[in-house]
């Protein structure tokens, strides 16, 4: 008999696109899959076969607001403590959601966020295991990734700085956590150290990327990344036509991001890449349509970046590592949470300049990194060099071989 596994992906597409991606891969070995997400991924879960459960709270909706923009305008430090302030008109809804869309799961996948899966596999009486799109398990290799600051501290303080980060988080979704385990999921409060976490870890990133550091304990898999294939995806004849028309263009979209001043950022854009001569792919809204600059909507990120030159970035995860996966180099701009990690990990591998993040995004700054970014052959040697070795891995079958041991 089959099982039930509940994979809760409650994050924007890159996040959701991992979690379908190994959704995928478990559906293909003999499991039933349910995804968690929000209402608008539901045609990209059903379209590869999996059920889908709404999680009504849309974090892009909630990245949009002005609280959200003013969250991600913040510090690393200021993400967490606005966790609550933003979280906390929807966590109701969420926790709610999660309760009705994992009944009769046999396993529990999810990522740390509120340690829901840890609430919800203690209610249901099943397993579970938690979901890392970036580096979040205690070592003495280098700091949490939202307390780049700790890396200064030596080993002990690089080591301290996870569960800083854990019990900050936890404090401020504490309460309405436990009045959700003691009224709906009939578990005691948790407490103020939190629920016992004893389950497998799974990281959905490449060991290439982020070496595995020889302190994490065993049962820390590092699968490599989770990629989502395109599938059968063609270009719209606008965008076959500008890719022909000249030589590969400068992709540049900042992901679920939303720019307190889009217009004004993409005018920058725009103006940037004129004056250090290149063609771009400007993800945005906008309808222009010129002979050096096209407007794209929602293009599979693994059919186009490819037949890029380049990419610029906000740095979130999925998009550095497909980013990566094309073997073109990468510039990062970030705003908040562990983006400005991606943006250093890039850079360290030479697979891009250093992060320029997009507070601090003008013509000058922006034009001098964008030559540097295509001019520079160092970067294009990096980004292939890597991009080959993580063609070369199958995250999804090693993550599967962890969850279904033969």
């Amino acid at each position: 008999m089959s099982r039930l596994v509940v994979i809760v992906a409650p994050g924007s597409r890159g996040d959701v696109q991992p979690c379908v991606a190994l959704g995928q891969g478990l559906a293909a070995a003999g499991d039933r899959v349910r995804v968690l997400a929000a209402p608008g991924f539901r045609g990209l879960i059903e379209a590869r076969g999996l059920a889908f459960a709404p999680l009504s709270a849309d974090p892009g909706e909630v990245l949009g607001s002005a609280a959200g923009r003013a969250w991600t305008a913040g510090s690393p430090h200021k993400f967490v403590s606005g966790l609550r302030k933003v979280l906390r008109p929807i966590l109701t809804r969420l926790l709610a959601d999660t309760h009705t869309g994992a009944a009769g799961a046999d396993l529990i996948l999810a990522p740390t966020l509120g340690f829901l899966g840890t609430h919800l596999a203690a209610h249901l009486g099943v397993p579970n295991a938690e979901l890392h799109y970036q580096p979040s398990v205690p070592t003495r290799a280098f700091a949490h990734p939202l307390l780049p600051a700790a890396g200064r501290l030596g080993p002990w303080g690089r080591q301290l700085s996870f569960p800083a980060v854990d019990a900050l988080a936890w404090q401020l979704l504490r309460p309405e956590i436990d009045h959700w385990r003691r009224e709906t999921l009939g578990l005691p409060a948790a407490g103020a150290r939190g629920p016992r976490r004893r389950a497998p870890v799974l990281c959905g990133f490449s060991g290439a990327v982020v070496p595995r550091p020889p302190d994490w304990p065993a049962h820390v898999h590092v699968t490599g990344y989770w990629f989502l294939d395109a599938g059968p995806w063609r270009p719209g004849p606008r965008l076959r036509d500008f890719l022909a028309a000249g030589p590969p263009p400068v992709y540049v979209g900042f992901g679920s991001m939303r720019p307190a001043e889009a217009e004004q950022t993409f005018e920058t854009v725009r103006t940037s890449l004129r004056r250090a001569g290149l063609r771009g792919l400007l993800a945005t809204e906008g309808d222009f349509d010129d002979d050096d600059l096209l407007a794209v909507a929602d293009v599979p990120h693994g059919w186009l970046f490819p037949r890029t030159a380049a990419v610029v970035h906000h740095g979130g995860a999925g998009t550095t590592a497909v980013a990566l996966r094309a073997g073109v180099p990468s510039l990062v701009c970030p705003v908040f949470s562990d983006q400005p990690y991606w943006g250093d990990r890039v850079s360290r591998l030479s697979a891009g300049p250093k992060p320029l993040p997009l507070k601090a995004l003008d013509a000058e700054g922006l034009t001098a990194r964008l030559r540097e970014l295509t001019g520079n052959p160092l970067f294009r040697r990096g980004a292939q060099y890597v991009g080959a070795r993580l063609r070369a891995e199958d995250g999804v079958a090693h993550a599967v071989s962890v969850l279904r041991p033969a």
